[in-house]
């Protein structure tokens, strides 16, 4: 009876009051204090009166609109960046902008604008980035842009111009970007041109309008940092109509709804007489190739050759020797050496990415490629037995190289060997079979990133990161530590120069204290997605200043002795975690509170416990862990006999004693 009377007390005495405070209420997000704002789809018809004067950056996309003037925005005068997309923007009325002097981006895209007054724009001193995208205008006469003369981009993609001339007096002194992708352009006139001879370097996109001719003389000199003629299929009339011109980059890709049309050699004789330094050629049927196919291609830098419908290359092509990046990505090589590598002896950049057959790498195929530094052959189905260095041969150079999302490799000690200047190498889902007890990449005194991402790899070898003395950056997300646990002696303990590690998905259940002792430049550790309970926290009591993301573990109670490692991070993400609400729990939710600058994700960092507060964010609850009116009461009652019962005890013990003198 006694026991059951103390418990008793005791309960009444713990017993405490708790209380959650939320708020629900939709109002525009705060991403930078007084600065910016996201006020993004929430059926405003107004700006709200809540956002300060001082706002800079307003996001107000996705609202109601239907017409704007001088009063709408008048009283913020700091305005540098306005987003007004699918506001349902019909009329924009005069000076509607007078007071935005600072305004530099100002965003109308997918507006259904009947109309904008010939002052609508004449406040802003400083505008430079203008998006009129699918506002449904057929003319640039629409837009009244001659006082801008800071203009440095505009965007009329999707809408119904028919013609790139520019209005009298349109600014173009420092016009870099003019994009009319998707319109309705299909010639190209002197007169037309004439009209952005003042850009220079100007960006001219003119994709998805299928250009069907141009006017001999048009690009006479001209000069442009690139051009864009995407989804044109006569590349005939585009390389005739660019004669004398100076582009730096020339993209002519097709999509992949168009028709197929066999190029041949004879198309590219305009390049001849024009200078480029870069060309994109996506997606067009190349059937037959000559070794004089690319014979004015001579003084090209980089070009593209994506999804072309190669399966081989002829050896003792003419043109292409100074060719420096060359991308032969999603096309049908079998083989390697069906590149012929030989033909481009200068070449520091190749990509053949996501090849439609399995790719074999063959022995030697670009040992000609003395000088490249990086190599892609990501997504190739590429398998081999005995990786890499008979198939790297000669590659003292490279810098990168990237067999991610292959078929199984096998790695044995000094993998790389012949690539000892390696400073990335991407392995991410590309099963790895490690033969030997050493480390197979032993050698890569250079190697700064290693991703090594759901490789299946056996992380068990205490030498598997042996002699990578420069490795700042590891991934092994999706890789698993032997019984889930990172001892104290692990193979990550040789990494004294990383900086960033990635822990994620690895079905880690507890970390040693010890485990990352002598990493002590880390500054970044993704934790997320694991098993891990708020013990292993004490890992991480030696590194200050570091991203820290927990998101998605077993996180549920912090306990206080943990909370001065969290405060000395930068950045702390616990997004996902079964988060304790209750007392218990009490000095880490008023931690959290303290420190929500530190704190990512915090609309997804929720309660878990107890039942009432479940999906509740933490910034939202406040707890009052005091002593309950009824455990006072009960307090006071024990107290008080307790007392009378000592008072007996005491008088009961003091007349025992003199009866026995």
């Amino acid at each position: 009876m006694a026991p059951d009377i103390s418990c008793f007390f005791l309960l009444a005495l713990f017993l405490v009051s708790c209380r959650a405070t939320t708020s629900s209420d939709q109002k525009c997000i705060e991403k930078e204090a007084n600065k910016t704002y996201n006020c993004e789809n929430l059926g405003l018809n107004e700006i709200p009166g809540t956002l300060p004067n001082s706002t800079e950056c307003l996001e107000f996309s996705f609202n109601v609109l239907p017409t704007i003037q001088n009063t709408t925005f008048s009283r913020l005068v700091n305005l540098t960046f306005l987003d007004l997309t699918r506001c349902q923007i019909y009329w924009i009325h005069e000076d509607t902008f007078q007071s935005q002097h600072r305004l530099d981006t100002l965003v109308l895209t997918a507006n259904p604008l009947i109309f904008m007054a010939e002052t609508a724009l004449s406040g802003p001193k400083a505008l430079k980035h203008l998006f009129f995208i699918q506002t449904g205008i057929s003319s640039i006469d629409f837009i009244p842009l001659h006082n801008q003369k800071s203009l440095e981009s505009l965007y009329l993609g999707s809408n119904h111009i028919s013609s790139i001339k520019l209005p009298k007096g349109f600014p173009t002194e420092k016009l870099k970007v003019l994009d009319f992708q998707n319109n309705a352009i299909h010639y190209l006139s002197k007169e037309d041109m004439s009209s952005i001879q003042q850009a220079t370097n100007l960006s001219l996109n003119l994709n998805g309008n299928d250009i069907a001719g141009i006017e001999p003389g048009a690009f006479d000199s001209a000069v442009f940092q690139s051009l864009n003629f995407g989804g044109t299929q006569n590349l005939l009339v585009i390389f005739k109509g660019l004669k004398n011109s100076t582009i730096q980059s020339l993209w002519l890709g097709t999509f992949e709804d168009m028709d197929d049309e066999d190029i041949s050699p004879a198309v590219f004789e305009g390049l001849c007489e024009m200078s480029v330094e870069s060309i994109n050629l996506q997606k067009h049927y190349f059937f037959n190739i000559s070794s004089n196919t690319f014979h004015c291609f001579s003084g090209l830098q980089e070009l593209d050759l994506t999804a072309t419908h190669l399966s081989e290359l002829p050896s003792g092509l003419v043109g292409l020797s100074t060719l420096k990046k060359l991308v032969l990505s999603a096309n049908k090589f079998e083989n390697l050496c069906q590149i012929s590598a030989s033909n481009f002896p200068s070449l520091t950049h190749l990509s053949i990415k996501g090849n439609t057959k399995r790719l074999e790498l063959g022995t030697g195929c670009l040992e000609n490629l003395e000088n490249l530094h990086e190599l892609d052959l990501s997504h190739d189905d590429i398998e081999t037995s005995d990786c890499c260095n008979l198939q790297l041969r000669n590659l003292s150079h490279l810098q990168s190289l990237n067999l991610s999302y292959n078929e199984p490799l096998s790695l044995k000690t000094e993998a790389f060997k012949e690539c000892p200047q390696l400073e990335l190498l991407d392995l991410a889902f590309t099963r790895l079979k490690v033969k030997d007890a050493q480390s197979p990449f032993q050698n890569l005194h250079l190697l700064k990133v290693l991703n090594l991402s759901h490789c299946l790899l056996d992380i068990s070898s205490e030498q598997l990161f042996d002699d990578l003395p420069a490795l700042q950056h590891l991934n092994l997300q999706g890789n698993h530590f032997p019984k889930g646990n990172i001892q104290k002696a692990n193979s990550l303990q040789t990494l004294g120069r990383l900086e960033i590690l990635v822990l994620s998905f690895c079905d880690l259940s507890s970390i040693d204290q010890h485990a990352f002792t002598s990493l002590k430049m880390m500054n970044h550790v993704d934790l997320s997605h694991n098993r891990l309970t708020s013990s292993s926290i004490e890992a991480l009591s030696h590194l200050k200043g570091i991203y820290l993301n927990l998101a998605s573990n077993r996180i549920s109670i912090i306990l206080p002795s943990l909370l001065p490692i969290l405060s000395q991070q930068r950045t702390i993400n616990l997004r996902q975690n079964p988060l304790d609400c209750t007392c218990s729990n009490i000095y880490f939710l008023e931690w959290y509170k303290e420190n929500m600058q530190k704190l990512e994700d915090t609309e997804d960092t929720l309660c878990e416990n107890p039942p009432l507060l479940r999906g509740v964010r933490l910034s939202d609850v406040t707890l009052s862990c005091s002593m309950a009116a009824v455990g006072i009461f009960f307090l006071i009652v024990f107290l008080l006999v307790f007392a009378i019962l000592l008072i007996f005890a005491v008088k009961y013990f003091l007349r025992w004693k003199y009866q026995h003198i």
